[in-house]
C-alpha cells in the first residue's frame, strides 16, 4: 500500500472524515478533521487527522512541514474553543509505528499535561519512545534535504 492515498476503506480515520460514522467531528475543512480520542489520555484529547490517507508521521517529508504546523494549530484552536485557554499546558504529538492503533497520520492534542496519569505519560510522555512531539517532528522534517523534483 502507497504511504499516501485519497481514502482508505479499511481505515477508521478515513471513515470518520467521509462522515461514514457517528463520530462528532469538532473542526474541519478541506484539510483536516478534528475529533475526540475513544480512550483520552487527558480530560482534554483530541485527534487532528488529514483528510487524506497517510500512514503515520513517519511518512513525512520536509515538504509535509506546512501540514504538520496546520495540524498543531487545529489542535491549539479546538483547545480554545473548548475553553481551555493554557497553550504551555499541552501536549501535541504522534505516535511512531509500531505504537499506534490507527495506521492513519494523526496528531494527539492532550490537556492538560500536568494533570496527566502515569498510564498516559508512558504513552504520550515527554521521555516516551512511542511518543514523537510535534515540535520534535517538525526539527526533523526540516533538517531533512530537499527531493530533488521527479521529471
Amino acid at each position: 500500500m502507497d504511504h499516501c492515498n485519497e481514502y482508505d476503506q479499511n481505515c477508521i480515520f478515513c471513515e470518520i472524515v467521509q462522515r461514514k460514522t457517528d463520530t462528532e467531528i469538532l473542526q474541519s475543512d478541506e484539510e483536516l478533521c478534528c475529533f475526540r480520542d475513544l480512550v483520552p489520555g487527558a480530560k482534554h484529547h483530541y485527534l487532528v487527522v488529514p483528510n487524506t490517507h497517510i500512514v503515520s508521521c513517519l511518512s513525512l517529508r520536509k515538504e509535509h512541514v506546512p501540514l504538520v504546523k496546520k495540524m498543531m494549530e487545529v489542535g491549539k484552536a479546538v483547545l480554545l474553543k473548548h475553553n481551555f485557554t493554557d497553550l504551555r499546558d499541552i501536549r501535541l504529538g504522534f505516535h511512531v509505528p509500531p505504537f499506534y492503533s490507527v495506521p492513519h497520520l494523526h496528531l494527539h492534542v492532550l490537556a492538560p499535561a500536568s494533570e496527566m496519569d502515569s498510564r498516559s505519560l508512558r504513552n504520550y510522555g515527554p521521555q516516551s519512545f512511542r511518543f514523537l512531539t510535534a515540535e520534535k517532528l517538525l526539527k526533523k522534517l526540516k533538517s531533512q534535504k530537499d527531493q530533488p523534483s521527479k521529471p
